[in-house]
């Protein structure tokens, strides 16, 4: 998977916007003004970070050492970062699903029925 298919499926995902918050190379994925993955577009190799269950994180790590790592300039308890190109795509979707859903199930009640309504 490269960068560009990986912008294509976060931004299918319901609710979801891109930026550059912080510079003009690392684009940033929001749910609902959240955060739920970034990636440093001039890395190389292809890159990106996606929040991560603190427990799975460290089992994402272990098994696939180097390819997961801790989350490059993010926490590294909630923030993995994954070296797309060495993993599989379908592996990459999950964690981006991972990611995402973790990230909406901290809004609020008010936020996920706003986001529910959105085509």
């Amino acid at each position: 998977m490269n960068i560009e298919e990986f912008r294509q499926y976060c931004l299918s995902k319901r609710g979801v916007t891109e930026e550059f918050p912080f510079d003009e190379h690392t684009l940033v994925f929001k749910v609902m003004g959240k955060m739920f993955a970034l990636s440093g577009l001039q890395r190389l190799p292809p890159q990106v970070n996606l929040k991560c269950d603190p427990e799975r994180a460290i089992q994402l790590r272990e098994e696939f050492d180097g390819d997961i790592i801790p989350g490059y300039h993010m926490s590294k308890v909630h923030w993995n970062t994954v070296i797309i190109q060495n993993i599989s795509p379908k592996l990459t979707l999950e964690l981006t699903d991972h990611s995402y859903d973790l990230v909406v199930s901290k809004m609020t009640k008010k936020l996920q029925a706003e986001l529910k309504k959105l085509d």
